[in-house]
């Protein structure tokens, strides 16, 4: 296995919360409106220093998908997925993009609070 090379990312960022590696740039969230097995969820144009698993399909609350599972590049832990195909027409926005899962995040901006601790952000807003 060769180097692992990570990207530190620039401005408000939102890192795993199991060795505190950058994962996402607040402007690329598009949603929060998201939910998984373990809760509440976020969706993202764009992610970095993930390593993906192999795609399947999996029924989810919206329909069929084809999906891979992402992890973070240094510690290994599952922070969510990414769509690789929708089978609904009214679902192709995701097609492309990453959920990283609340529970499984930090934000960046204030390093050791989790997101939820952030009352006045509904989670059903979109961003």
């Amino acid at each position: 296995m060769g180097r692992i090379f990570v990207v530190d990312l620039e401005g408000r960022t939102y890192r795993c919360k199991f060795c505190k590696t950058h994962l996402a740039l607040a402007e690329e969230l598009v949603s929060r409106a998201f939910h998984c097995r373990r809760g509440k969820a976020y969706l993202f144009n764009n992610v970095v220093n993930i390593t993906m698993g192999p795609h399947e399909e999996r029924v989810m609350l919206s329909g069929m998908h084809t999906v891979a599972d992402i992890f973070c590049c240094c510690c290994g832990q599952i922070v969510g997925w990414k769509y690789e195909a929708a089978h609904d027409k009214a679902q192709k926005y995701k097609e492309g993009k990453f959920v990283l899962e609340r529970g499984r995040i930090i934000d960046g901006v204030d390093s050791e609070f989790y997101i939820d601790s952030h009352p006045s952000i509904s989670d059903t807003e979109d961003a």
